[in-house]
């Protein structure tokens, strides 16, 4: 089968998303997969030219050795706001010519305007389109004023697809809130590479590395260091009243807009010792530090783009045997929620007094069985067959 993807995001640098382990685990079967993407983080690379060249990157692959995905990058002003109008125009011109060349057998969408403009060309051309959500996409356009636009781009497209997907059940209610018929709307939850994340990986070159002693009970956090993140109030938090926590430390890894003020913080409160933050990491080091870590942290706020997600890493962490503390996002609270090794809490003072429960009681690996228990049958082998189904049935 041949499946042609659009979206605008970088499919190198992003992630890896659900696409990525879909897409690659549909590969390993022997599909035909192309991806047209977009170096959303031109801006942050060296490279100056004005206007970027059509790049194709043929054989690769980020999480499976074997796996081969083409990735087809039309090229874009390097402007701020006219790299998204020029984005449109070379999109455009690409599907077409993939449907012209490639020959596609169903089209998938994610994001907005990728979406689309992927559901008009499969319309003229008869092909079938898939929207995938793995989140809320309008609330992620930098600009509050073109959030009415999104939402109506989305609405469209949700409305003319033959098939939705989304990744948890509030997601599921939010789209069909949007327009999407119920009766074509499906869940794909997110996966486990149980090979990769496994709970027997051994964490002590981490915790060696960065200092750790056996009795110190680590907080960990993996992914973008978003500003609404509540990793700065948290660390804020512990550096006020660091002295109550001298076996605890917290160790961040990744990149993001809250980076240097959690540098501001560390260096403010002196946590040089109980403050760790790693910079981004290969994704194939990740497990090992999760499995360095004892206790996994969510204290995001409560915004429009966390409401209805849940971050693939929560299954991963719980994949590994770790207890997970989340803020009371609705999604994660209704995909996972109570007795499953995910405590909820409404800030970052209770997340620090919970931990302390945790530990006081002696639960943290208890509650880790719990945890990996629940999500034990989130294998992506299960999930790729329920997406072949599913194309076989709108085909």
């Amino acid at each position: 089968m041949k499946i042609l993807v659009v979206q605008e995001s970088d499919w190198f640098e992003r992630g890896p998303l659900q696409q990525n382990h879909l897409m690659e685990n549909l590969s390993l079967r022997g599909h035909d997969i192309k991806v047209i993407d977009h170096e959303i983080l031109w801006s942050e690379k060296e490279n100056k030219d004005l206007i970027s060249k059509r790049e194709v990157f043929k054989n690769t692959s980020r999480i499976y050795e074997n796996a081969s995905i083409t990735v087809i990058r039309p090229p874009i002003i390097k402007i701020p706001t006219l790299d998204y109008i020029s984005l449109v125009y070379s999109r455009k011109k690409e599907i077409e010519k993939q449907i012209k060349e490639f020959k596609p057998d169903v089209i998938v969408g994610f994001f907005m305007l990728s979406a689309y403009l992927g559901l008009k060309a499969a319309k003229k051309h008869n092909i079938p389109f898939i929207y995938y959500w793995i989140d809320i996409y309008h609330s992620q356009i930098p600009l509050k004023l073109y959030h009415p636009l999104g939402k109506s781009i989305e609405k469209y497209v949700l409305k003319n697809s033959d098939a939705v997907i989304a990744i948890n059940e509030k997601l599921k209610d939010r789209v069909i809130e949007l327009g999407a018929n119920p009766n074509k709307t499906y869940i794909e939850r997110a996966g486990i590479d149980f090979k990769r994340f496994n709970s027997e990986i051994d964490g002590a070159e981490i915790r060696k590395k960065y200092g750790f002693k056996e009795e110190d009970t680590i907080l960990l956090f993996v992914g973008v260091l978003y500003n609404f993140s509540g990793l700065k109030e948290l660390a804020e938090e512990f550096g006020k009243k660091s002295g109550n926590y001298t076996n605890i430390k917290l160790l961040f890894v990744g990149n993001g807009d809250a980076y240097d003020d959690l540098i501001e913080i560390r260096d403010k409160y002196g946590l040089q010792n109980q403050l760790i933050l790693t910079g981004k990491q290969p994704f194939d080091s990740i497990p090992k530090f999760i499995a360095a870590g004892d206790i996994c942290i969510l204290p995001a706020y409560l915004t429009e783009i966390m409401v209805d997600i849940v971050p693939i890493k929560m299954y991963e962490y719980m994949a590994m045997k770790k207890p997970v503390i989340s803020t009371e996002l609705p999604g994660v609270m209704n995909e996972f929620g109570d007795g499953n090794g995910v405590f909820y809490v409404k800030s970052a003072e209770e997340l620090l007094c919970k931990v302390m429960d945790l530990i006081k009681s002696d639960v943290i690996k208890k509650e880790g069985k719990k945890a990996k228990a629940f999500v034990s049958s989130s294998d992506w082998n299960k999930i790729a067959d329920h997406f072949e189904n599913l194309i076989g049935e709108i085909k």
